[in-house]
């Protein structure tokens, strides 16, 4: 069964707390499964305002009932371990256990540079994977535990045709693909994203219970082509080279592409 979210920036004329949980509320009373919010500390243009994440999902959690919440995807590796295992946890409890946890690289070096980390993707990739272990393992030792167990779902992004990424997904619950030469404008063609399932299984084994998501435009017409090919959620971008949010908002009370 394929299952429905809206994805939100939380950048630009997008970077309004209040404007982000009003999108949410909209989208659990349109029917919509979930909602998933980026993750950035600054953006390309340095005048556009930046919002918290993690604030704004507690505050979508505390107004919604029924929805999956989470941050696609978490720049794990320029955060302190032990403090997103106690954010995740809190906010597992307050959702009542509707949390979904995605962790990967970042896609700007300078919120790591500007900051004084290392921005090499190789040692981004050791500081995820070690820290992926961590946080699991401070789930189960700092009271009080998440709602979800054995643990909350992991998902891990990747960008094909590269592997790496795929790779990671595969030890843990779910995975989102991107790609190297496709996206906003550009749709996914089914049979590439087929590989990426494909890749996945093999590795895996089974894709028994795992999730697979795919963000895009269901106006390109091709959601069912990919729950065909193995996609469990299907993610609608919003932005602000969508119409931004006015456009957003109009999408999300016309309902998911069911």
């Amino acid at each position: 069964m394929v299952r429905y979210a809206v994805g939100l920036p939380n950048v630009g004329e997008f970077g309004d707390p209040s404007l982000l949980i009003e999108l949410a509320v909209a989208a659990e009373e349109h029917g919509w499964d979930g909602v998933f919010v980026w993750d950035h500390l600054l953006y390309h243009d340095p005048d556009w305002p930046v919002v918290s994440p993690t604030v704004v999902l507690s505050g979508i959690a505390a107004r919604t009932d029924r929805i999956r919440v989470g941050v696609l995807m978490a720049a794990l590796p320029r955060r302190r371990t032990q403090m997103v295992a106690k954010e995740t946890a809190t906010l597992d409890r307050l959702s009542g256990g509707r949390l979904v946890f995605g962790a990967g690289l970042g896609s700007m070096d300078a919120e790591y540079a500007d900051f004084g980390e290392d921005p090499d993707l190789k040692v981004r990739a050791a500081k995820l994977d070690g820290a992926l272990e961590d946080l699991t393992r401070l789930w189960k030792q700092l009271p009080p535990a998440p709602v979800q167990q054995p643990r909350i779902p992991i998902w891990c992004p990747g960008r094909w045709p590269t592997r790496a990424g795929f790779r990671r997904a595969a030890r843990w619950d779910g995975a989102m693909p991107t790609f190297h030469r496709y996206g906003q404008e550009r749709p996914v063609p089914v049979a590439e994203f087929a590989q990426v399932v494909e890749f996945l299984a093999a590795e895996r084994g089974s894709l028994d219970g795992y999730d697979i998501a795919l963000e895009g435009r269901a106006a390109d017409g091709l959601v069912d082509a990919y729950a065909a090919a193995g996609m469990t959620w299907w993610v609608e971008a919003m932005g602000w080279w969508r119409g931004g949010t006015a456009e957003a908002l109009a999408t999300i009370t016309a309902g998911p592409p069911r």
